[in-house]
């Protein structure tokens, strides 16, 4: 459905990005359709405008197609994007270790997703779990020496990849335009997990 199609009423299929979209219905009517939902009047809606949508659209298809290049990658060395994510997060830490619960918050997981692939990445020789001395019912995860050797020989390769499909395609002004624009959804985002 197009924006100009929302705000004239007509009604189809919710769209994969969730930009426009709802269910069959019988209209303004308020009568309930067959799966029990009241029907959305268009004028309650604030449909996206043509700019917003095609810049929506532009950030997903970015994010995903980024994404799924950069796993693809990494495959050859036998780890995925969330591996050397978590790789790098706990090469920063001077001791390279972090606590379960923080290492969630720093990759923006659950911790029961975080505990299965830290157990694939233990199976791997990657990390390993430490209790916490201070706190029997903490645990660290710890960075391996095959771990670190594994981060300083991908991570080359890796930032050769951010390059190659992310930082070179664009200059100086719209990187810098790119990180301001970000800035407030990143914090609204914060502010509300």
């Amino acid at each position: 459905m197009t924006v100009k199609q929302a705000s004239s009423g007509e009604r189809s299929g919710r769209s994969g990005d969730g930009t426009t979209g709802g269910t069959e219905t019988t209209g303004a009517s308020g009568a309930v359709s067959e799966r029990g939902e009241r029907p959305v009047d268009d004028e309650e809606v604030h449909w996206l405008s043509p700019i917003e949508q095609r810049a929506w659209r532009a950030h997903l298809a970015a994010h995903k197609l980024l994404e799924h290049r950069l796993d693809r990658e990494l495959q050859p060395f036998g780890l995925s994007l969330n591996d050397y994510e978590i790789l790098v997060n706990l090469s920063e830490i001077t001791d390279r270790r972090m606590r379960m619960s923080d290492l969630a918050e720093a990759t923006i997981q659950s911790r029961s997703r975080l505990s299965h692939q830290i157990s694939r990445m233990e199976s791997a020789g990657l990390v390993a779990r430490e209790t916490c001395t201070d706190d029997r019912r903490g645990t660290f995860a710890v960075l391996t020496e095959h771990g670190w050797a594994t981060i300083r020989k991908v991570a080359p390769h890796h930032v050769g990849s951010v390059r190659r499909h992310f930082i070179d395609l664009l200059t100086d002004d719209q990187l810098v335009e790119l990180e301001r624009a970000y800035a407030p959804v990143v914090r609204h985002l914060k502010d509300i997990r």
